[in-house]
């Protein structure tokens, strides 16, 4: 495969319009105003794969946003790879930080930047490229499918239903999936293990409307005040979280792992200087690598209430909000984990307020065996293109249909990622370096190379 440079050579600024023309699709999978978009990126994406050399591709109905399916079929007697990968991206807000329009990507300091550009519309895209060099080629020794969702980033809510009625559909040896990150530009990495997701909406609601803080202020209880204690009390000082019954089935990892795990490179005064924190905090007993790859956290993604415009105004508020969310390691069932928060945030509120929890998504931790032949391949498909052997990490991230892959579909998932921590997936600025875009191009050819044997 001596001549894959050249063909991205040759064909990269075709490669970035095709992409750029997926990404200036605003595909909020989140926000139903989208809902348009979100057909329209899932029709680009079969013409993608039609045009990248697919047999087949169809957009095909959920009961939430649509997925597209193509294939490619070489030999029954070769092993068949489901690519998967999500068209929809977050929302931008707040659109005021971003430097540039989020949905008109631009290419400065050798970035792409736009929402999407890595996650995952850029990563998803490469493997699109990487199939139709291998099929423009002739050099395609693998059947292969694809699999590409629009719910990702809203729970995957109805694609576990379209797995189970499409079992056959999408039978294969292994799941490829980039929608992870590596450990640095010359560090490659593999990621093996996921955190799972528990997620949910509280509402908190006082008197029947709001009040003035004047009248009532220290004779009524304020939501937000009310709410603000009830979740610092969720921490403790060690920063175990105190939900009773949290850690009950957290899988602990053996020493001899934490020790193996110890070896990735890892600067921390780096790592603080790059997010411009002085101080990190987390469990007590944990390094920040394990603190984010194999213990669960506990943090609130948004919380409001009350009067937030500009100036003043001296409300006592009627009702209080904030969304919530859990990262789970594996034996945490995120099922369990989600009552056990809701009966528990429900049972200690006080009289003077009214606290409703209700549950919104959650998946299972995931976790890939290191010794399978996916794996070998993925591994020694890096260490052809950066002259080095990648290094196994678990992500504190989640994506919570691959556990999901493997309980109904029976396959396991290897997850060959190209982001960079410094790509700012899910906040202002997303963006993805040239470099890795190329990279993950000439990469991907090699595991199917390799995984055919």
């Amino acid at each position: 495969m001596q001549d894959i440079k050249q063909y991205i050579e040759e064909n990269k600024d075709r490669f970035l319009e095709e992409l750029f023309e997926l990404i200036r699709i605003p595909s909020i999978s989140s926000d139903s105003t989208h809902k348009e978009d979100m057909r329209r990126a899932s029709e680009k994406w079969k013409q993608v794969l039609l045009d990248a050399g697919a047999d087949r591709a169809e957009v095909m109905e959920t009961k939430g946003h649509p997925v597209v399916y193509g294939e490619k079929k070489v030999d029954d007697n070769a092993p068949t790879v489901l690519v998967y990968g999500h068209t929809d991206v977050m929302p931008v807000d707040p659109v005021e930080l971003w430097d540039t329009d989020p949905f008109e990507p631009v290419i400065k300091d050798g970035k792409i930047w736009a929402r999407g550009a890595d996650d995952d519309k850029g990563q998803a895209f490469m493997h699109a490229k990487a199939f139709e060099y291998l099929v423009k080629t002739n050099q395609l020794k693998c059947n292969v499918k694809f699999l590409i969702e629009g719910e990702e980033e809203i729970g995957s809510e109805n694609l576990p239903e379209f797995c189970e009625n499409n079992k056959e559909l999408l039978k294969a040896d292994v799941i490829l999936v980039s929608d992870t990150s590596m450990l640095g530009p010359k560090t490659p990495s593999i990621t093996t293990g996921l955190r799972g997701l528990a997620y949910w909406q509280v509402d908190v609601t006082g008197p029947s409307r709001d009040l003035h803080s004047g009248i009532y202020g220290g004779a009524v209880a304020n939501p937000i005040n009310v709410l603000s204690k009830m979740i610092g009390d969720l921490i403790d000082d060690q920063g175990r979280v105190t939900v009773p019954g949290f850690y009950d089935d957290v899988l602990e990892v053996s020493k001899e792992e934490r020790e193996l795990m110890a070896q990735a490179p890892f600067n921390e005064e780096e790592y603080k200087k790059a997010i411009k924190v002085e101080e990190l905090q987390g469990e007590k007993g944990y390094t920040t690598q394990e603190r984010t790859g194999i213990r669960p956290s506990f943090d609130v993604c948004g919380i409001w209430g009350g009067f937030t415009g500009e100036g003043a105004k001296t409300v006592l508020p009627s009702k209080a909000h904030a969304k919530i969310s859990s990262r789970l390691v594996p034996n945490q069932d995120h099922h369990k984990i989600a009552k056990q928060f809701k009966d528990y945030f429900e049972s200690v509120a006080p009289k003077s307020v009214k606290v409703e929890v209700s549950v919104l998504h959650g998946g299972q931790a995931y976790v890939c065996p290191i010794d399978m032949p996916a794996y070998s391949a993925a591994e020694k498909a890096y260490e052809k293109t950066f002259g080095k052997r990648p290094v196994p990490v678990r992500s504190g991230g989640s994506i919570p249909i691959i556990s999901t892959f493997e309980q109904i579909l029976g396959i396991k998932s290897v997850l060959m990622g190209f982001g960079l921590e410094s790509d700012a997936i899910h906040s202002p600025n997303e963006n993805y370096p040239l470099e890795q875009f190329f990279k993950g191009i000439e990469t991907i050819p090699y595991f199917y190379k390799y995984y055919a044997g």
